[in-house]
């Protein structure tokens, strides 16, 4: 066990930091499970598995709740695997290692998985917790919701027979989120054919790195730096520069997270060498100065490699670099009547090169289906007319928000009895499984919220320490303050 296992609440933060223990990247959620079962059994808890592979555990109400309103206390047992780039960790084998700074708890050179183990420790919490009055409770861990939210989109109805749901899966202390932005996967294959590489060329590496990435969701707004667009610039004037040849383009890492590196393998003449440092050099500045507020630190580079002898055929080359350069990248439209919250976006996620094709991941998301379907059009005609093998992928639906449900009602005047002031409520623009599970349960009343994270699906994400218990008293004051059905 860690420091944190001895953190207040202690009963959340050692499950948090068993959890750190257990190697747990998207599809390979085996060992939570385990642990999850193993835990549920000593304490005399049903638990089943559904054919989607999320994990449900079921707790009795205590004397005198039997006949309150059924409680779905949710999270996903799946984290993103980012490290810092020279870092060797394997997040298949090796644990994540979380230590103590400041007012918050972050992990050395990896994600800390907060995102969404602390709420699957809380949720572990309550289950163990034999002092608190409360109502009937099934937990229901999903798999995958960070790579697809296959877990989710596979639950079917009749296993769970709560309620009302709570989703402790949001980062912003003090806000009740009530609706979320539905969104599509677009899978690209652009056709590649390679020539023999020229001669009196040098190869080198050109890198882009030190971006701060983060949330394709919920960090969209900030407009930082993708860096799989700033290679592409970088391509777009080399190429009106003459002399560059590439082999290979690789940038980004996940769907739902804004590109931080990429490296691209090329080839200069020799007589240009000095102007392709240069523009280098230029670009950096320039994307700094763009950038100065969200991303100063961006790093464009040109490293000597080992020689390779083929690159991509120039026109195919150009035409790609064209087609990257007008895909759209970002915020797309904000909402009307919330002018501070995203409406429709896409990232420019993932750009791999393959044998004979360069693979593509966009991920496209709004609170509007019909302008999702119209971006996700949009760049389909886009890629189509290059050349390109377009697919739509995982779609998934938002969620609506209730203004007026008793749910929301109860969990804000609680807040505020608890701490003083008013919560917020709030949309979020990323896709929280609670659009896909409420499309599945209807008639469920939703709300989600957690302690405050900054950082998430980077190695700069940490959790607040103060933040984990206050929402860890809401959650128990909700619990105790179910209403009859």
């Amino acid at each position: 066990m860690s420091e944190i296992s001895q953190l207040n609440p202690q009963i959340v933060w050692k499950h948090f930091d068993q959890l750190c223990a257990i190697p747990r990247p998207s599809h390979h959620e085996q060992g939570v499970i385990d642990y999850i079962e193993s835990f549920a059994d000593g304490l005399g808890l049903e638990h089943e598995i559904d054919p989607a592979g999320n994990l449900i555990v079921r707790k009795n109400a205590t004397t005198g709740m039997e006949n309150c309103k059924g409680i779905i206390i949710q999270g996903h047992m799946d984290i993103v695997a980012q490290k810092e780039n020279d870092l060797v960790h394997d997040f298949e084998k090796n644990p994540i290692q979380p230590y103590i700074d400041g007012d918050w708890v972050t992990a050395k050179g990896t994600t800390l998985g907060s995102d969404n183990g602390i709420g699957v420790a809380m949720a572990l919490a309550v289950l163990e917790t034999t002092d608190i009055p409360h109502p009937p409770i099934e937990t229901l861990f999903t798999v995958n919701e960070e790579c697809g939210m296959s877990g989710a989109l596979g639950l079917q109805p009749g296993y769970l027979k709560g309620d009302w749901l709570l989703n402790i899966d949001t980062e912003e202390e003090g806000e009740l989120y009530v609706g979320c932005a539905g969104g599509k996967d677009i899978v690209i294959s652009y056709p590649l054919e390679y020539v023999d590489a020229p001669e009196n060329t040098t190869a080198f590496e050109l890198n882009v790195g030190s971006l701060k990435g983060g949330h394709s969701g919920v960090d969209i707004h900030l407009n930082r730096a993708n860096a799989n667009k700033i290679t592409n610039q970088f391509l777009l004037e080399g190429l009106q520069i003459g002399g560059i040849y590439v082999a290979s383009f690789d940038g980004g890492s996940l769907r739902n997270a804004i590109p931080r590196d990429a490296t691209t393998r090329i080839l200069i003449d020799k007589q240009n060498i000095v102007a392709f440092k240069a523009l280098a050099e230029k670009l950096t500045a320039s994307f700094r100065q763009k950038y100065q507020a969200v991303d100063p630190d961006i790093c464009i580079s040109l490293n000597p490699c080992d020689d390779f002898d083929r690159v991509m055929r120039h026109d195919l080359l150009e035409t790609f670099v064209k087609v990257i350069d007008q895909c759209p990248n970002g915020v797309d439209s904000w909402i009307k009547d919330l002018p501070d919250v995203v409406e429709t976006s896409d990232n420019l996620a993932r750009i791999l090169t393959e044998d004979n094709v360069i693979d593509i991941e966009i991920s496209v998301r709004s609170s509007v289906e019909e302008e999702r379907e119209r971006l996700s059009n949009q760049i389909k005609t886009l890629f189509e007319n290059a050349g390109a093998k377009v697919e739509f992928g995982n779609a998934y639906p938002g969620w609506k928000p209730e203004m007026n449900s008793e749910l929301l009602k109860l969990t804000r005047k609680i807040y505020k009895d608890c701490f003083g002031k008013d919560a917020g409520v709030k949309v979020i623009h990323a896709g929280l499984e609670c659009g896909v599970l409420g499309a599945v349960y209807p008639h469920w009343e939703m709300i989600s919220f957690g302690p405050t994270i900054t950082g998430a699906h980077s190695p700069d994400e940490r959790c607040n320490i103060k933040d984990v218990e206050k929402v860890w008293k809401y959650l128990l004051e909700i619990l105790k303050n179910v209403p009859q059905k």
